[in-house]
């Protein structure tokens, strides 16, 4: 479990570094697991993460990147549109509902509480809270018969 969490922290973070300073997917992806993955940055040291869980929350989010912007704009508040939303929450929310709607192999429940503690890393205040009920959602409509 903790290599995952670390995974999809390190997607987030990947997806975040796409997103501000326009890197590719392989470029994100080598550089994260050349120099970010189960390294010491700036005095911390980066955990270890399950490889290919990372590649494939990564590349699955770009690959798939219309219908989750889609699943996730139907699922915010009304005037606030994915685009409106903080990189780095956005990113969270584009990789916890790539992994809704695209692992199924993963319980949902299980995706919204480890999308929830990576939100945690970044956020004290009210985004935690707001990632868990987004993908809630998501995970209500895309995947309803396991929320019950």
């Amino acid at each position: 479990m903790e290599r995952r969490r670390a995974a999809r922290l390190a997607a987030v973070q990947a997806l975040y570094q796409m997103d501000v300073a326009g890197k590719g997917v392989i470029e994100a992806m080598a550089e994260f697991e050349t120099f970010w993955i189960g390294k010491e940055v700036d005095g911390v040291e980066m955990p270890q993460a399950e490889a290919n869980f990372f590649r494939d929350v990564l590349g699955g989010v770009v690959r798939e990147q219309r219908p989750i912007d889609r699943t996730v704009d139907a699922a915010l508040a009304d005037g606030w549109p994915l685009k409106r939303i903080e990189t780095v929450l956005r990113s969270v929310l584009r990789a916890g509902a790539y992994e809704l709607m695209f692992r199924k192999d993963v319980p949902p429940k299980a995706i919204i509480n480890e999308y929830v503690a990576v939100t945690r890393a970044f956020y004290e205040g009210d985004e935690p809270g707001l990632a868990n009920g987004v993908l809630d959602r998501i995970a209500r409509d895309v995947r309803a018969e396991e929320m019950g």
